[in-house]
């Protein structure tokens, strides 16, 4: 081993006491005890965990079982995920925010420079209880909180948990708690919504910043956003045999002429599997038994309408 790395000791809070963890800015806002305000809790420990290939993407949020969040999340099952913008006083917002112990009110009432805005899901359904979205933030996630999995849809809120205990959702330890989190909406600000749409650049790319956890025993650390740099893919074209070769391995009926499979060599190998799925899966809703260069067109006109929307 490079004598240049030393063997740390791994600790609870390992991502930010043994270790540099980059990690999303946001402010988590849930419902208080009667449903009738939102108060929000900075959280950093909030990544994607469905992305593809279920009904459903989702998020997981862990926390303090003890927390407000935790708490409404167990209760109402819903939240908004805010990923905040990045500035001295906000940041320091941000941590004043994180404070634990204070009450759901006591949150509402420190909320100094951020404003709570009606929810997309509220306007929707007018007479259900949504916990509001912030209007400063950049990103917002609106989720429901997927109680069947690992079982966990009887956990409520008590004063101690003594297990028995989930492996990854609801309920997971003595003090912690891992919520597995469907997203029902994703809201951009304009900007970053028509870089999603009509393609990402240096000067739109969505500024958000990183968050470094709690370190030192004294201080919260967070580094500004700066411009994004990019590395295009390699232009490497796959042989037609090798996507042959994946297409005929495929369970299913549906086949490709030479044509069709010509038009996906430039498919990046790890990605080369689940595009000729999406095909195999049109073919079958179009009751298509074979896919040629006809039908690949009218797929990838499906796929670019589909961006658009």
């Amino acid at each position: 081993m490079n004598k240049d790395f030393k063997d740390v000791r791994i600790l609870d809070n390992f991502y930010q006491s043994s270790s540099f963890i980059p990690m999303p800015l946001t402010l988590v806002g849930t419902l208080n005890c009667d449903g009738s305000k939102t108060s929000f809790g900075a959280y950093s420990l909030v990544f994607p965990y469905y992305v593809a290939g279920k009904d459903f993407y989702a998020m997981i949020l862990e926390c303090r079982n003890s927390s407000n969040t935790a708490k409404s999340l167990l209760k109402y099952g819903k939240c908004t995920i805010n990923f905040m913008p990045y500035s001295k006083k906000n940041f320091t917002e941000h941590v004043n925010m994180g404070f634990p112990g204070d009450t759901p009110e006591e949150k509402v009432k420190n909320l100094m420079r951020f404003t709570p805005v009606d929810s997309l899901s509220k306007e929707e359904n007018p007479n259900e209880l949504y916990p509001k979205i912030l209007d400063e933030a950049l990103q917002v996630f609106e989720c429901t909180w997927v109680r069947e999995l690992d079982n966990a849809q009887d956990d409520k809120v008590e004063e101690e948990y003594n297990g028995p205990y989930h492996n990854f959702n609801g309920i997971t330890s003595r003090f912690g708690a891992h919520f597995i989190l469907k997203i029902d909406h994703i809201l951009l600000k304009e900007k970053y919504y028509n870089s999603i749409v009509q393609g990402v650049t240096k000067s739109n790319f969505c500024p958000l910043p990183t968050n470094w956890g709690y370190r030192d025993s004294k201080n919260f650390w967070c580094s500004d956003y700066k411009k994004a740099e990019y590395v295009g893919i390699p232009d490497r074209e796959v042989d037609i045999s090798s996507i042959r070769y994946a297409a005929d391995r495929l369970q299913t009926d549906v086949k490709f002429s030479d044509d069709a499979l010509k038009m996906l060599v430039k498919v990046p190998r790890p990605f080369l599997k689940l595009v000729l799925n999406g095909c195999v899966k049109w073919a079958l809703e179009n009751n298509c038994k074979l896919i040629t260069e006809e039908e690949m067109k009218i797929i990838n006109d499906k796929r670019s309408s589909e961006k658009k929307k």
